[in-house]
């Protein structure tokens, strides 16, 4: 189908959808932020009756680590019991609602969603933690009863214009798994009426750490995680490091006897319509018809039914700060985060948006914030924040990217998030009250809509009386060198426990082994090159949207095309880049580790302590503290020093190995509308030929 075809197709469904939902609409009321509590999010599913399974001597042999796989340094679990876990999620349309700040009134939405084991009936639109350990399996049924879609299995259809909204299937986003059959393929549609298990067999030597899973179909992945069909993935760890081998941080993190206080947030942006009589999107436009607000009155019902309408307004860049939305946290908006004063606590959090990027930051709220927060407009934000957030920044420490230990804990007052990204952070508030909860102002090469919109609440955080602080880092150090003492075996307490007093590093739980140059050597660079292709004036060429190597020019994606054909058993280095606005970079089933992020000068600026202050704005604070990290997921920046001058490219260096997997999966852009468009590649991973070149098989 053209450009063409694809927009009357959207118009004629905004048309049917608007009449359709005016007659099920219906006002909500209202609720203060004390009322919008964040939880943690439910737990999905329990597991079946757990088997006892017997202690093996050749637990080895059983994770391929007598073969000379290097991926990781903590042992596999020798846990007794392991459980085998099936859980159940129906992709359904469900009706909500979710607070709108700008009007003071819950907004009736009625959305694709998951529905099915344990997904809470109040906050529909996230969806349950699967939380599980390394060495049990998990399974999961996803029974699509979304209408039909033609458009699914329309061959005419051009596979880089968005379609089939309502086929889905299902990714482990971060996860050590297989790629293919029922494991973590994303290469298959469950097409409306169809049945589908999942089953995730997560080894046992697998990182303990914070994933999470989403629907990945292309054409329709954007739409349905904007829709909120993600949710959480823990995997919980209790190997403590030895001698010879590292441990999960979880064994760490501990207070008399038991496991510190955590909150799981899921980071998501429901970027929701409601619709006119002519079916386009409603808005409020300021004096010069710039739109500054997505409108829904009284009766209304919002939904996410089509990328664009007739007059432009759907996903996009500057879409989500012209929506007016807000990023919600565990479904909940403008909600309050309880904690409690001089407490330490682990807060996983986890970008399951799709348009926007979060800078979070706390700040002390001042009398009258709270009130004033139940009735504010998103682009009033630095109104409020000029008025009610006060002081300094409440420092905090990042241990973990993209689930993955770091070596290193890395103090910050902001942290950024991208789509698709994952932080863990030890976090205390030294002083009782309420703290604003920010996304702080960003320069607009560091974020994904390219614009600065200003900082924006995400919501309040009510801390109780309890023990005051005064120097955030001497507690922190402090608390984690009693729980060492306590917790850590007595032949490497010693060594951890002076780690924590040499700038918390955090060595002993680090999960990969540095990829050195010598594992490296004789290798080719695998070059990655993001690019928008803009057509000139008087065309009807629709954008692309394209990746590029060192063997070819960035091209869009082509379902029958393999990419890449990369080697089992090998290390590669990567090279990152685009030529184009900034994009996240994201890959299947390997990590990678940062080796060195340089700016367009040729600036290291992923080490510790360095300043990334390339190009107008303020100094960005997402690379400084990154080299050395390992991560799925990482922003690939683009500058433009001066207005509709040339973007600048920065140059990422990461290393990957290819361990235990082989098969066909994907790599992209996640800015997911990008990757619905063309932004995305085909990857397998081959075995040795054994003769210097790789295996055909032998059919």
């Amino acid at each position: 189908m053209s450009g063409a075809g694809w927009r009357a197709r959207d118009r004629r469904v905004m048309l049917a959808v608007g009449a359709a939902l005016a007659a099920i609409a219906v006002q909500a009321g209202t609720a203060a932020a004390q009322d919008r509590i964040v939880d943690n999010p439910r737990v999905l599913g329990a597991p079946l009756e757990e088997t006892a399974q017997k202690a093996t001597t050749s637990l080895l042999a059983i994770t391929g680590t007598a073969s000379g796989d290097k991926s990781y340094v903590i042992p596999p679990s020798t846990a007794a019991i392991t459980a085998d876990k099936r859980l159940a999620l129906n992709i359904v349309y469900t009706d909500g609602r979710l607070y709108n700040p700008a009007n003071g009134r819950y907004d009736k939405v009625h959305l694709r969603s998951y529905n099915g084991t344990d997904v809470s009936p109040t906050t529909p639109y996230v969806a349950p933690t699967i939380s599980t350990r390394p060495g049990e399996t998990v399974r999961v049924a996803l029974d699509n009863r979304l209408p039909a879609d033609p458009s699914c299995t329309d061959p005419n259809w051009l596979i880089n214009v968005p379609h089939c909204y309502n086929g889905t299937n299902l990714h482990s986003h971060g996860l050590w798994v297989s790629p293919t059959g029922n494991s973590d393929n994303v290469l298959l549609s469950i097409n409306p009426g169809v049945k589908f298990e999942y089953e995730y067999n997560i080894p046992r030597d697998h990182p303990a750490g914070t994933f999470w899973y989403h629907t990945h179909r292309h054409g329709s992945t954007a739409l349905q995680v904007s829709s909120g069909m993600a949710g959480a993935l823990v995997i919980k760890g209790d190997r403590k490091p030895t001698l010879a081998t590292n441990g999960d941080l979880d064994t760490l993190l501990y207070k008399n006897g038991a496991p510190i206080p955590e909150k799981l947030l899921v980071f998501q942006q429901i970027q929701y319509a409601c619709l006119g009589k002519d079916g386009n999107i409603k808005v409020k436009t300021d004096a010069k018809g710039n739109v500054v607000e997505w409108v829904c009155d009284p009766g209304d019902t919002g939904v996410i039914e089509f990328y664009s309408d007739a007059n432009g307004n759907g996903f996009g860049p500057g879409s989500w700060g012209q929506s007016g939305r807000y990023t919600s946290i565990n479904g909940q908006v403008l909600a309050t985060l309880p904690a409690k004063q001089g407490e330490l606590a682990r807060w996983r959090m986890i970008h399951a948006g799709v348009r926007d990027t979060i800078s979070l930051q706390f700040v002390k709220m001042a009398e009258g914030g709270p009130a004033a927060m139940e009735r504010l407009a998103a682009a009033d934000g630095p109104a409020f924040q000029k008025t009610y957030c006060i002081g300094e920044p409440v420092p905090f420490y990042v241990v973990a990217d993209d689930g993955l230990t770091d070596a290193q804990a890395r103090k910050a007052t902001v942290v950024t998030l991208q789509p698709g990204y994952r932080n863990d952070l030890l976090v205390v508030f030294p002083k009782a009250g309420n703290y604003c909860m920010l996304d702080a102002d960003t320069a607009p090469s560091a974020t994904v809509n390219s614009i600065a919109v200003g900082t924006r609440l995400l919501g309040k955080v009510s801390v109780a009386p309890g023990q005051e602080v005064r120097d955030i880092p001497a507690f922190v150090t402090s608390e984690l060198v009693a729980a060492a003492n306590v917790q850590m075996p007595p032949d490497v307490r010693a060594s951890v426990v002076s780690d924590l007093r040499n700038g918390l590093k955090l060595t002993r739980f680090v999960p990969h082994p540095t990829i050195t140059e010598a594992e490296i050597k004789g290798s080719e660079t695998e070059k990655v090159l993001f690019n928008i292709a803009i057509p000139g004036q008087n065309t009807n060429m629709p954008v692309q949207f394209e990746v590029g190597s060192q063997d070819y020019a960035p091209r869009p994606y082509a379902p029958d095309r393999v990419d890449r054909t990369l080697v089992l058993g090998t290390a590669q280095e990567w090279e990152l880049r685009s030529e184009f606005v900034s994009h996240p970079f994201h890959i299947h089933v390997n990590p990678f580790q940062i080796v060195k992020i340089l700016d367009p000068t040729g600036k290291d600026v992923s080490a510790p302590g360095a300043v990334d202050d390339f190009g107008p704005g303020p100094p960005d604070p997402q690379y400084p503290g990154l080299k050395g990290a390992w991560k799925d997921t990482l922003w690939v920046k683009s500058v433009q020093k001066t207005d509709n001058g040339p973007y600048l490219p920065y140059t990422l260096i990461v290393r990957t190995r290819y361990q235990r997997y082989i098969g066909e999966y994907v790599l992209h852009c996640h800015i997911l509308d990008h990757e619905d468009q063309g932004m995305m590649q085909n990857v397998q991973i081959v075995l040795p030929d054994g003769a210097g070149g790789v295996s055909h098989g032998h059919h």
